[in-house]
């Protein structure tokens, strides 16, 4: 059984490092949009058996209980890895063998990016690991089994998990997307992203309501 595993942080806990250009309203509001659009993705894949949200934000809970989705409700928030690490125990125990962990903040992604992300699951014990855009983060996970090895996402998250995957002798791919390897956490993010959002999504709309002067993107350093 393939599953997609998805973790939300509460709204108005999200996008801290943007706290210097916007206001924690503005935030809440941009991480409801993302939610709202990368739910919309997920729902028009057709590579997972089961979809699953773990949050204690109630937002994200009912949308995805409208789609029909699972959910697991939590009491409290640490952090990501042990939000991802809770779920994807009881993922395991409701019979799921691989399981992807997506994060709600990539505005660009696609129905068939995700779909690919699958597309390259060998047979376990196995990894498909999609690096950020500077290759030190973690924009996606799949794993087989779903506990494979315990979840590190944060600052240099990447290495991390690709030691813990190669030391349990997982077989490991490494898999370029340029649309899942773009997040949103810095203000440098939004200008890269503003003018390739979807007509009509939620978060192009957020960024329209509110006027924001995104500026022209610095240039990249070499080799990032």
């Amino acid at each position: 059984m393939k599953a997609i595993l998805i973790p939300v942080k509460e709204f108005h806990e999200a996008k801290k490092r943007l706290a210097p250009h916007f206001s924690p309203a503005d935030r809440a509001a941009l991480a409801e949009a993302m939610c709202e659009d990368f739910f919309s993705v997920v729902a028009a894949t057709c590579c997972a058996d089961r979809i699953f949200v773990i949050t204690k934000e109630p937002g994200a809970l009912s949308r995805a209980r409208a789609r029909g989705w699972e959910t697991i409700v939590e009491s409290h928030q640490t952090s990501e890895s042990k939000s991802v690490d809770a779920g994807s125990r009881y993922c395991a125990e409701q019979g799921v063998r691989a399981l992807l962990r997506l994060p709600i903040d990539l505005p660009l992604v696609e129905p068939r990016d995700i779909e690919a992300v699958f597309e390259q699951l060998d047979v376990a014990p196995s990894v498909v690991m999609v690096p950020s855009s500077d290759g030190t983060g973690t924009n996606a996970l799949l794993r087989s089994p779903a506990i494979l090895f315990p979840s590190y996402f944060g600052p240099n998250s990447f290495p991390r998990h690709l030691a813990e995957a190669k030391g349990c002798g997982a077989r490991t791919r490494v898999f370029r997307n340029p649309r899942l390897e773009l997040d949103i956490d810095e203000l440098e993010d939004l200008r890269r992203l503003s003018n390739r959002l979807r007509p009509g999504s939620a978060t192009a709309r957020w960024l329209i309501e509110r006027d924001v002067d995104l500026g022209a993107p610095r240039a990249s350093a070499a080799g990032s």
